[in-house]
């Protein structure tokens, strides 16, 4: 006989609990020993535990890749055993009644009230097949026909990005520049270098004056944007080739679910009476 572990976490308010349960292996064939899956009331000190629950962290276990078995039925059932056990201790020692603990769970009670209200609402409101081929041509057109391999640096004053531009011009080094001056801390250490991109990835600032150089110039003036004022220079540039439709649709869809549902929030808050915000 040898011992298999396995490890369940099952999420909790506030947290998760994760037990580590060992149950036995035969090296020979199914006895009557063999661990069966259970179908009889689970009673702990005379509570029951619904059988709800346990399909809910059954079906939870086997979606994080756990096989449906006998042994995994048993491992689910002593969890919640030990969960029972815990929650009753902790309701006779008091700290159920913690008024931060009540709170968190009225608050996990609630939003998983609304993940539920969510998800019904988006079924009752599909987004159609023309309006997520809309979103497609329409974010294939911000996107260009071309994208850029860039590299810059970043700076709080107008001015000192002025003399960067001009220590450029006399022939220092961008790289040097960069890992000196930029405040960047994506790119600075790197000498400024960004991942290939459309301009439409940044902000419309650094875009517009992006798509105005050809490979290998710099930007004559500063650049501002909301982080502050860039120097930028274009490394390389080549064709665009937008992602398939099939490959963005379902985070199109999603981008409209997620939107749609929003606009309804701000229905009901316009209709609401809200005190004390």
């Amino acid at each position: 006989m040898k011992l298999k572990q396995t490890l369940l976490s099952l999420t909790l308010v506030g947290g998760s609990l994760a037990l580590t349960l060992a149950y036995a292996e035969q090296n020979q064939p199914a006895s009557s020993s063999s661990p069966t899956v259970s179908s009889a009331p689970l009673v702990v000190n005379g509570s029951v535990i619904p059988s709800a629950r346990i399909k809910l962290v059954t079906d939870m276990q086997i979606a994080q890749g756990h096989a449906a078995s006998p042994e995994l039925d048993h491992a689910v059932r002593d969890n919640l055993v030990a969960l029972e056990l815990i929650n009753d201790q902790a309701r006779k020692d008091g700290v159920s009644k913690d008024p931060n603990l009540q709170a968190q769970i009225d608050l996990m009670r609630q939003q998983l009230t609304v993940r539920a209200f969510q998800s019904h609402w988006i079924k009752d409101h599909p987004v159609s097949d023309q309006t997520i081929h809309a979103d497609y041509d329409r974010m294939k057109a911000e996107l260009g026909d071309h994208e850029y391999l860039t590299e810059h640096i970043l700076v709080a004053k107008e001015g000192d990005a002025q003399n960067i531009i001009d220590q450029l011009k006399k022939g220092a080094s961008f790289e040097k520049l960069a890992k000196e001056k930029s405040i960047d801390p994506g790119s600075k250490a790197n000498g400024g270098k960004l991942d290939w991109a459309a301009p439409a990835t940044y902000d419309k600032n650094f875009g517009d004056a992006m798509v105005k150089l050809k490979k290998g110039e710099t930007s004559s003036t500063p650049v501002k944007s909301p982080f502050g004022y860039h120097v930028i220079r274009v490394l390389d540039i080549r064709p665009l080739k937008a992602p398939p439709f099939d490959e963005m649709k379902g985070r199109l869809i999603q981008a409209r679910e997620q939107q749609a549902f929003g606009e309804y929030i701000q229905q009901l808050r316009s209709k609401a009476k809200v005190e004390g915000e």
